[in-house]
């Protein structure tokens, strides 16, 4: 044995180089080598010239020691897991310090309240569904790994949701801390969403803005900084009135905040004339912007402060009203919008008199006819209230019959203000100039944009799988912070999405800040060929996410090898990102190593 294991030593391969003609050429000889009379000498076993340059490699391998097995013997696959959207919205997080604002201290509640908040960007759904995702037997993503939650119970997920939301007032401050300044915009907006349950004590019927009118329904409102970053949310009962959440945040601001001074956007129906009188204008340092009604602009129109001369030369003029004291009033007017008006209008109206006409011959049919002043009052009022165009109409029912017709000077009268909308301010014009104003106004968009993005697009907010108050807070909250990190990580990826990246080169096309919004001409560029300019594929937020989740991350076991040596402990690879995802992982500034 010690002989044939001295003869395998002595074996090896040799490679020698010759030159002949100019040309350089290597012979690989199968040779052994031994000693005789003290002298060595080599002897050529065979020549392995013609076999290919890897399988020479592996007899030389082989000669000196190295043990060669199938890959599908020698390497286990352990687990492979989805990663790469792992590691872009888990990566973006730490990269703000979310961590840190959740908690100062690493904690079991921390880390479950992260893995929630990623879950949401990732895929939205309930906490249990959620805590299965992230289990060892039962994980979907390599969160639940990344994160070393180790075995998740149910339980643990609504007490890190409860231990969240106690926590809510600290998290705001901080994050106010950070986006809000002394003199800053201060945008709010409140929405709502409708509750499919019974026995949550938040959940009212009020005015429904999802168009769910047989279900109650919850209402939060969201507090952002001038570039639509969110800083706040607060949940309300569904019944609860626009305007009357206003004070509430008034005090967050303030108060909990320790902002003095700031400049509060809100929509026509939420900074009413009694909220600017009773809450706004008694408060030193606390301005606002808003828009009037279209009562309040009819009544300057009659007034005569509002005519279609101002708008011969500007699309906005600055105007003066004795019924707006120490105020300024903008009057905008937007000829697309205008048309628009003016068209939906006249479907209306046609939509209107087809359904009018119907009630007309029902009263003259010989069979079954429509008679008497109530029921002809009923059908016409469903009519009415379906198209909400009744003022537009001169009705006339009798006992017999109905008549209709156009109001043809109460149309006249709206249809002069078409396109027409009013600004609202206690802004002094040193401050902001009267187009700087209109665009402020209009920055409230990106809080729509933040409703969009929260309860269809992205991040699902309903359906509430919670009764308690307390956790429908909790819940909204961890939906509102996983907003701030898609905000944050689309500004981030915009050269790769849909989103404009220059939106400053856009604003500077605009006509005017009254004219509508106009998209960069590199978003442009991108719309058009869904290409980016050095030929990547342009995605949405979630289009792209999936892309990235392609990326693997796997656990590999090598087998213990035939001679009984043992093999190495379990190792971690990665797939190799393509150039998409690598140019959007550089984007983000986040490696798959987390």
């Amino acid at each position: 044995m010690a002989v044939m294991a001295r003869l395998a030593r002595s074996v090896h391969v040799a490679s020698i180089k010759a030159r002949r003609k100019g040309r350089t050429y290597v012979t690989h000889l199968l040779r052994r080598t031994y000693r005789e009379d003290g002298k060595v000498k080599h002897q050529t076993l065979g020549n392995l010239s013609h076999l290919p340059p890897h399988v020479i490699e592996l007899i030389k391998g082989s000669l000196l020691g190295q043990i060669y097995v199938p890959v599908s013997e020698a390497v286990r696959v352990v687990r492979n897991l989805p990663h790469g959207h792992v590691a872009a919205v888990l990566g973006t997080a730490r990269k703000m310090g979310l961590p840190q604002l959740l908690a100062s201290r690493p904690s079991r509640q921390r880390d479950l309240a992260m893995a929630m908040i990623v879950s949401r960007v990732l895929a939205p759904s309930s906490k249990l569904a959620t805590c299965q995702a992230l289990a060892e037997e039962t994980q979907l993503t390599s969160l639940g790994e990344t994160l070393k939650l180790g075995e998740v119970e149910e339980r643990e997920m609504y007490e890190a949701l409860d231990w969240l939301v106690k926590r809510q007032g600290w998290v705001e401050k901080k994050l106010a801390r950070r986006h809000l300044r002394d003199g800053c915009l201060v945008l709010y907006d409140l929405t709502s969403s409708y509750y499919t349950g019974s026995h949550c004590p938040l959940a009212e019927f009020g005015y429904n803005r999802d168009g769910k009118k047989r279900f109650p329904q919850i209402e939060w409102g969201l507090l952002c900084d001038g570039d639509g970053c969110p800083v706040a949310v607060e949940v309300f009962k569904g019944n609860v009135g626009d305007s009357e959440t206003l004070s509430s945040q008034i005090n967050k601001v303030r108060k909990r905040f320790g902002v003095e001074r700031v400049v509060l956007v809100g929509d026509r129906g939420m900074i009413t004339e009694a909220r600017i009188r009773e809450d706004l204008a008694p408060v030193e340092g606390l301005d606002w912007i808003t828009a009037l009604r279209a009562p309040a602009i009819q009544a300057l129109a009659q007034q005569g402060v509002i005519q279609l001369s101002l708008f011969d030369e500007r699309d906005l003029a600055e105007i003066t009203s004795p019924d707006y004291p120490g105020e300024r009033l903008i009057a905008c007017r937007n000829p697309l919008l205008a048309a628009e008006r003016r068209r939906k209008r006249e479907e209306l109206l046609e939509a209107t008199e087809k359904e009018l006409s119907k009630v007309a011959a029902a009263t003259r049919r010989k069979r079954s006819r429509l008679a008497g002043k109530e029921q002809i009052g009923l059908r016409v009022g469903k009519v009415l209230n379906r198209y909400k165009v009744g003022k537009h109409f001169k009705l006339r029912i009798t006992d017999e019959g109905f008549e209709y017709e156009r109001d043809m000077r109460k149309i006249a009268a709206e249809a002069d203000l078409d396109g027409i909308y009013v600004i609202r301010t206690s802004v002094p014009v040193a401050r902001l100039c009267a187009e700087d104003t209109v665009r402020t106004y209009k920055g409230l968009s990106a809080v729509e944009r933040a409703f969009r993005s929260l309860k269809t697009v992205d991040l699902k907010v309903r359906p509430f799988f919670h009764r308690l108050a307390e956790r429908v807070r909790g819940h909204v909250f961890l939906c509102m912070l996983a907003y701030y990190i898609e905000w944050h990580m689309r500004r981030s990826l915009a050269p790769l999405l849909f989103d404009d990246e220059e939106p400053e080169v856009a604003e500077s096309l605009r006509a005017s800040a009254v004219s509508p919004a106009m998209r960069s001409p590199s978003a442009l560029r991108k719309a058009q060929r869904k290409r980016t300019d050095d030929g990547l594929a342009i995605h949405s937020f979630q289009s792209l996410l999936k892309n990235l989740a392609t990326i693997n991350q796997n656990r590999l076991c090598l087998n213990p090898i035939s001679d009984g040596s043992g093999g190495l402990p379990e190792i971690t690879t990665f797939t190799e990102p393509t150039t998409l995802q690598r140019r959007a992982l550089d984007l983000l500034g986040v490696s798959l190593a987390l």
